[in-house]
């Protein structure tokens, strides 16, 4: 059982189970009834997408200094104790069941789901 990481909107992996949409946004001019059959996602969550200040400053970094401030004022939004439990549910999940995170950006370096990954691996989840 894992967590898979992925793009949104790319096809689908076997066995990557139910598919949460990580992001602030649901994708533009799809209905909502075909989120799930183009591969967008199953369910959204927003609650682990950066605030909208926080997007547009990984958005912009353009050095490794303003992406280590992005990572660091991300981190600190899922510091937060809500965040806190949803990552350690998330991760309780991930020894049980398949299911994948994700979102837009493509690439995965330079996007929240690379931080997302590495919080989710410091709480113990299984992550592939």
């Amino acid at each position: 059982m894992t967590v898979h990481i992925v793009r949104l909107g790319s096809a689908r992996n076997q066995g990557e189970g139910l598919r949460m949409g990580t992001v602030r946004r649901p994708p533009r001019g799809v209905p909502k009834a075909e989120f799930a059959s183009q591969n967008w996602y199953d369910v959204w969550f927003p609650n682990l997408a950066p605030s909208a200040e926080t997007m547009k400053l990984g958005q912009a970094a353009n050095t490794s200094a303003q992406w280590t401030a992005f990572t660091k004022k991300y981190r600190a939004e899922m510091a937060t104790p809500d965040n806190t439990h949803t990552l350690a549910l998330l991760a309780a999940l991930s020894h049980q069941t398949h299911f994948s995170v994700g979102c837009y950006c493509e690439d995965e370096a330079h996007c929240h789901r690379s931080v997302l990954r590495a919080l989710l691996a410091e709480k113990g989840a299984r992550v592939e």
